[in-house]
């Protein structure tokens, strides 16, 4: 049984506001009192896992060692199969220029697109995945801390050319199964329910959270 969280503060292992204000947003009602790791001046640590998961768990651990409170950390990306599961865990380095050293996702998904044409690849199948990991800190008992991690999906399939300016990223060449609109046309709140970070979060949250009554 996974352990559960019991605490009232929680620290998001992130120095992006927007994924701090949603974490916060989706943590409201269980009375969590949220920080930052850029408001705690917390290092970000090197992301050498192998997979989304190992990432999620690295950072979270980290976090949570270095402000002695329990971390929530994230990582996520898109999985191409058909190209052997890239850009997977470097979903964000794939969009880099080479001309410029700056992450360009117009780049990214042209880069890709490409990529599968080059392959003549007909069945653009992909999904995008997030890891959550909830880690608490090290202590006598558990001197490596302990975590709790999770992962969610969205299956779909990549179109071209982009369409819709909501959402980020990648968002605008996916269209995920059973609909006619790519994330990034889809209405962010329709896009939240299905999206592979609220299928992780509703996991995570099943498994170590209890609403406040």
């Amino acid at each position: 049984m996974a352990r559960k969280f019991r605490e009232h503060k929680l620290v998001v292992a992130s120095h992006n506001p927007g994924k701090v204000r949603e974490i916060s947003e989706l943590l409201h009602p269980f009375g969590v009192e949220v920080y930052s790791a850029e408001e705690l001046n917390l290092t970000e640590p090197e992301e050498t896992g192998a997979t989304f998961l190992e990432n999620a768990e690295l950072k979270a651990r980290s976090a949570a060692s270095e402000s002695g409170l329990v971390a929530l950390a994230d990582d996520s990306g898109l999985v191409v199969p058909p190209l052997g599961g890239i850009p997977g865990i470097y979903s964000a380095r794939y969009a880099v220029r080479p001309d410029t050293g700056e992450r360009d996702f117009d780049y990214g998904m042209e880069k890709l697109t490409r990529e599968l044409e080059d392959k003549h690849i007909e069945k653009r199948s992909a999904h995008f995945s997030c890891a959550l990991s909830l880690a608490w800190p090290p202590s006598e008992e558990e001197p490596e801390g302990h975590a709790e991690s999770f992962e969610g999906r969205v299956y779909g399939t990549l179109v071209w050319p982009p369409r819709g300016e909501n959402g980020f990223g990648y968002d605008p060449i996916f269209e995920a199964d059973g609909y006619h609109q790519t994330f990034g046309e889809m209405d962010p709140e329709e896009k939240h329910d299905i999206s592979h970070r609220a299928d992780a979060f509703r996991k995570l949250i099943k498994a170590c959270f209890e609403q406040n009554s």
